[in-house]
């Protein structure tokens, strides 16, 4: 690690406040694996994207750095690294030989000689049996027709696919998502694949949003994070400290204890 990193910078201004990491840990409700991953330029333990430049801004909240500069340092070292890593190299896929080529081209014309073959003796075998069935018919006396149905089978039919339409529909309630959230965390929500939300929340807050179909609610703390769905409490997102990922949509609108659906 190059002197005055990233990773040193961090970990020198925290030792200078006299702050251990459990200390940082309970301020910024960040898991202590992911303080000594920043500190130790590990990317690969972090779980990337949004959720480390979160982790940054409330380390330099809580020490009482300048948040852009601090950031500003982050993307300065994570792009360096990533600049170092050579590209995968390319898999070059050998040309083919020509006799592959011809081999090909012959079992094309192989092919359609064939389909065309297929096709000439179904249609010899489609009129003879189309020409013998008409055959069959004319010496055969019509039949009298059939009654027609009875009106009141009719309408009991139709009233019972309206019903069950209608019993279709009712099970297929808009989706209205309640999100709060007990300290600052990082919520990036999807309603329908379309992004609601992607920013920091702060403890005590609240936001609803509306959908079709399904949600995706990602949160960098999910114990930080408290969901209901219809009414309905979901599941938290996964263990405390750390980033979760959930889909929420109409199967998790469960039966309630008592026998009614939560809406």
């Amino acid at each position: 690690m190059a002197k005055g990193s990233f990773g040193e910078l961090l970990k020198r201004e925290r030792e200078m406040r006299e702050v251990s990491l459990n200390e940082v840990t309970v301020a910024t409700r960040i898991a202590p694996r992911f303080l000594e991953a920043l500190e130790n330029q590990d990317w690969e333990k972090l779980p990337g994207g949004v959720f480390n430049r979160g982790f940054v801004r409330a380390i330099a909240r809580y020490l009482g750095l300048d948040e852009e500069n601090l950031l500003a340092e982050y993307d300065l070292a994570h792009g360096e690294e990533k600049a170092e890593s050579p590209p995968p190299p390319a898999n070059r896929i050998p040309s083919p030989s020509k006799w592959l080529v011809v081999l090909a081209a012959l079992m094309i014309l192989l092919g359609v000689a064939g389909v065309v073959a297929a096709g000439v003796y179904g249609w010899r075998r489609y009129a003879a049996h189309h020409n013998s069935k008409q055959s069959l018919a004319s010496s055969i006396p019509s039949l009298p027709q059939a009654p027609p149905a009875l009106p009141s089978l009719m309408v009991d039919v139709t009233t019972t696919s309206s019903s069950a339409a209608s019993a279709t529909l009712s099970n297929s309630l808009p989706l209205d998502l309640s999100v709060s959230t007990s300290a600052v965390t990082r919520v990036r929500i999807l309603g329908d694949g379309r992004l609601l939300l992607d920013a920091d929340l702060g403890a005590g807050e609240t936001r609803r949003f509306s959908a079709e179909q399904r949600f995706e609610v990602t949160a960098a703390d999910c114990s930080a994070v408290l969901l209901e769905l219809n009414g309905q409490a979901m599941p938290p997102l996964g263990a405390p400290g750390v980033s979760g990922t959930m889909m929420l949509g109409q199967e998790n609108l469960r039966q309630a204890p008592g026998g009614n659906p939560q809406h």
